[in-house]
């Protein structure tokens, strides 16, 4: 079974990941790490530019990268914060079921659930985060993604107020007869 640690940019999902890496004794895969490996080291930031801002080509790879992540064992997952959507015809972000279904066959799904405020205050101009929509902030967009998070989640913790060890620690205690 797979630890799959999904949330908004900003939530910490790395940071736990890592941690929950070796509390568990466990692998940790980044979905975003490995779609830029498969990319010649390309940067996602680049990706997009290649894109012409365009992040259909990116959402494809990303399912491609999660198939694999899918088709695995005993990791944890750190999946970048997008993983939940696809794009539709019009360029709507939609839920994505495909990813989400491959990720929950063999694994766990835990929502590092956080204040979008405060997540949109922490990850503002950081430029190896590339824009992702221009016509709409990065709060309402984040706004848009909380009923995909909520229908992915198989477990949510609210992050707010609680450091990182911690939440590490009680994902942990979750799984303490699984690991």
């Amino acid at each position: 079974m797979n630890i799959i640690i999904i949330g908004m940019r900003g939530a910490g999902k790395s940071n736990v990941s890592r941690r929950l890496a070796v509390l568990t004794k466990r692998p940790v895969l980044s979905s975003d790490t490995l779609i830029e490996y498969e990319n010649g080291g390309k940067t996602i930031a680049q990706i997009i530019s290649d894109n012409n801002g365009d992040w259909r080509a990116f959402r494809d790879m990303e399912f491609e990268v999660i198939r694999k992540i899918a088709a695995m064992d005993g990791v944890i997952v750190d999946c970048g914060g997008g993983v939940i959507v696809d794009l539709d015809a019009d360029g709507n972000e939609v839920f994505s079921t495909r990813k989400v279904e491959a990720l929950k066959k063999n694994g766990t799904i835990i929502w590092l659930k956080g204040d979008i405020k405060r997540l949109v205050e922490k990850v503002k101009d950081k430029a190896e985060r590339p824009t992702l929509d221009l016509t709409r902030s990065a709060e309402e967009l984040m706004r848009r993604r909380l009923p995909f998070y909520e229908k992915a989640a198989d477990i949510v913790i609210n992050i707010d107020g609680k450091k990182r060890p911690e939440m590490a620690e009680s994902i942990v205690k979750m799984f303490k007869d699984q690991l």
